[in-house]
């Protein structure tokens, strides 16, 4: 158990260790009150985009512009006006009358007029200014209305960015009396009639109002004096209906316009200087456009309202441990993807995906609370989404690029990361595990290569390994090793997939492809083309590292290992043999041109080996057929053979003849119909045994096609020299052909 968890945490290093760090790093800065301004600012947009609400007709406003002022042909309201509004106001049975405008001195005429309205309205709410650091900046309310307990304090608060995002239902004054807040004087006077009072925990029917502090949603260090709450705007400016003063003292509205409702009473004009930056204040392409005071007020009574009677959802927020644990979320969120992903490279598509996507998702769920009344933080885990992103990227591109690169180049990523990244990655040992293997050795090349100058070979090795690797790399083929000319290829390990088998045969059939790219170059060079048989086989082996201490190979042990090769040593340049099993494994999507059973040495029972032509499905590549023309030699060539025991010459030599011959391909008669034919795919060397031909040398070849009833047998030449080429061609233009037949 305890060496599970510890592999676990090693393979994991990079996220344990960035989570926390880049969340603590992002609490830090939050903690300076960098990020509050982004904070406010993404609060605003998203009020601004949330669906919009219905407008409460339970408040309306008596505006007062300069149209106003004009009608009466004086800089301010006399009292005498403001008592004819105020009594036209009553006339229209309202719940609550609120008068948003300072009156603590008379303005003659009417000032005992007024005083009269005063008495005989007690639901009339007048304001003070309360909050001021000096006397000065506090205003007093009407005395009539003071003595009769019907003031309100009508203070905004402002933040830094002096938009108005809060609000208060009460504030001591400079003497510390507790004054309630002009909004929610206005509020209670209306829920007095459905029978709704605070309690001493400000519980007010359905909701219970939690005051604001300090660190509450994205501030810090706010000023959290007095019982404040988050303003849940309605809408916009002009989102009340409003009559202007005019309207109501000419009776221009219905009797029952303001029957049962708020009546808020304040200036809309831009003369005035009572508006305000809000939330709705402009948006990302538009200026900013303020709020009359008036309507803040008419917003936060609307909102005490409603909550009370509809549990109209009130702005919430975590506490801060439950902030730091989001933070600390979505930092491991983002550090999680790119550790899972750091194999890929640093740009693809899935990686930059992933981070989209998860960011994608924190707005998502972050603006669905919103609008359910939560205010999450959001620019706090978005920064520690991007900066867990950024410092994983940073820490696998500066501490592991180097290595990766010179280890890549002998080992595929794969297994790079097994070694590094695992703390057993360097331990020896191994497990039982099935795994597709895939074997390809070029044909001929080695008497090829006994011609050619040693950097010859090297150069064109070097570019064949080349253009088979890429493909390998592209078919997640894990290359163990390089063997001369030989590549063994392990699918299923060190990682393994579904589809193991399938990607084999999809990169054998690509890998077959790619040689027409290869044998281009050879062109290009002067040199006689490559060609290239594959084996591929699906068992169970032992793999992991073996050798030593002082030095050891990832690599895979087992009796499949070898039956692989034994499948891959039948094949002929362009040949592709799988076993059952990889069949089975890989499905019907593989396209078989034949099927052969042939016999190993150590093998009891025989097994079937299958050609692949092509597969199909997402992969669809399938081999261009070849036809092979056979000429009839006019004089059959007399030869001795022998058949190979693996690279064993036999002792035993057999006579024949050639009767039919092309440039790869020939047909042999053996001399003596008592005679062994060799067995199907085997392999032979022959010599001809007329002077009249100018090369000598041994010749190799593997039999294809056996006819015991005529002593027939059909063979391809795997030694192509350029001398073995020329005396193929010298051999066919001195014969005169009497017909062809055609053939693989």
């Amino acid at each position: 158990m305890w060496t599970n968890w510890k592999n676990l945490l090693w393979q994991w290093r990079g996220v344990w260790i960035t989570t926390p760090a880049v969340a603590a790093l992002v609490i830090l800065l939050r903690f300076t009150g960098l990020l509050q301004s982004w904070e406010w600012g993404v609060f605003d947009q998203y009020m601004r985009s949330r669906p919009p609400e219905p407008r409460d007709p339970r408040i309306v406003i008596v505006g007062i512009d300069e149209t106003d002022l004009h009608r009466l042909k004086r800089p301010s309201i006399p009292d005498s006006t403001l008592a004819e509004l105020l009594n036209k106001l009553k006339a229209k049975k309202p719940r609550a009358i609120g008068l948003d405008i300072y009156r603590d001195l008379p303005v003659e005429p009417g000032y005992e007029e007024l005083t009269a309205v005063y008495k005989s309205t007690p639901y009339l709410v007048g304001i003070q200014k309360v909050v001021g650091k000096t006397r000065r900046e506090t205003v007093d309310p009407p005395p009539v209305l003071k003595a009769l307990g019907q003031v309100g304090a009508n203070d905004l608060i402002f933040d830094a960015d002096n938009k108005i995002r809060r609000g208060l239902l009460h504030v001591n004054d400079q003497n510390g009396e507790d004054v309630f807040s002009f909004s929610l004087h206005l509020a209670l006077h209306y829920l007095e009639k459905a029978g709704i009072f605070p309690s001493q925990d400000w519980q007010m029917g359905k909701t219970k109002f939690i005051p604001f502090e300090s660190y509450d949603g994205g501030y810090v260090r706010a000023d959290a004096r007095g019982y404040q709450i988050l303003i849940n705007y309605r809408g916009p400016s002009l989102y009340f209906d409003t009559v202007s003063m005019t309207d109501i003292l000419e009776d221009r509205v219905s009797a029952d316009w303001g029957s049962d409702r708020i009546i808020l009473i304040g200036y809309v004009g831009e003369s005035f200087k009572d508006s305000f930056f809000t939330p709705y204040s402009g948006g990302l392409l538009s200026l900013p456009e303020p709020m009359n005071g008036v309507e803040i007020h008419a917003n936060i009574t609307s909102q005490i309202i409603s909550a009370a009677l509809e549990n109209r959802p009130l702005f919430q927020t975590w506490t801060e441990p439950q902030e730091w644990l989001w933070i600390t979320i979505w930092s491991a969120i983002g550090a999680t993807l790119t550790w899972k992903l750091r194999l890929q490279n640093l740009l693809t598509f899935h990686r930059s995906a992933s981070v989209i996507v998860s960011g994608g998702i924190l707005l998502g769920s972050t603006y669905i609370a919103f609008i359910n009344g939560w205010w999450l933080p959001i620019v706090p885990p978005f920064v520690a989404l991007a900066g867990s992103v950024i410092a994983i990227t940073a820490y696998i591109a500066c501490t592991a690029g180097d290595i990766r690169k010179i280890f890549g180049r002998y080992l595929t990523d794969e297994v790079v990361a097994n070694l590094l990244e695992s703390p057993q990655g360097l331990r020896l040992g191994g497990e039982r595990r099935q795994i597709t293997i895939f074997t390809s050795d070029l044909r001929g090349f080695t008497a090829t290569s006994e011609q050619l100058q040693p950097e010859e070979v090297v150069k064109v090795l070097n570019f064949y390994l080349e253009c088979m690797a890429d493909v390998i790399t592209h078919y997640q083929g894990t290359i163990d090793e390089f063997m001369g000319d030989g590549i063994l290829v392990l699918f299923g390990a060190p990682t393994v997939r579904k589809d193991d088998a399938v990607r084999a045969v999809a990169c054998a059939v690509a890998m077959q492809l790619a040689m027409v790219k290869v044998n281009e170059k050879m062109k290009e060079w002067n040199l006689p083309p490559l060609e290239m048989g594959i084996g591929i086989n699906t068992g169970i082996v032992v793999v992991g590292n073996i050798g030593s201490e002082k030095r050891a190979k990832y690599g895979i042990v087992g009796s499949q290992v070898n039956l692989t090769y034994r499948i891959e040593s039948f094949t002929i340049g362009g040949q592709i043999f799988i076993s059952e099993s990889t069949l089975k494994e890989a499905g019907s999507i593989v396209q078989i041109n034949r099927q052969q059973q042939v016999s190993l040495k150590g093998v009891k029972q025989p097994i079937t080996i299958y050609e692949v032509g092509g597969i199909a499905g997402e992969y669809n590549l399938f081999l261009s057929p070849e036809t092979e023309e056979l000429v009839t030699l006019i004089e059959p060539i007399p030869i001795q053979y022998a058949v190979l025991d693996g690279k064993q010459i036999g002792d035993v030599l057999f006579s024949g003849s050639l009767v039919k011959l092309s440039s790869q391909q020939a047909e042999i008669n053996c001399d003596n119909t008592q005679q062994q034919i060799p067995p199907g795919l085997c392999n032979i060397k022959l010599n001809l045994l007329t002077p009249n031909y100018p090369v000598e040398e041994d010749v190799y070849a593997k039999v294809l096609e056996t006819s015991l009833e005529n002593g027939k047998f059909h063979i391809y030449f795997t030694s192509k020299t350029p001398s073995v080429v020329t005396m193929l061609n010298w051999i066919m233009e001195s014969n005169f052909c009497k017909n062809t037949v055609n053939s693989r």
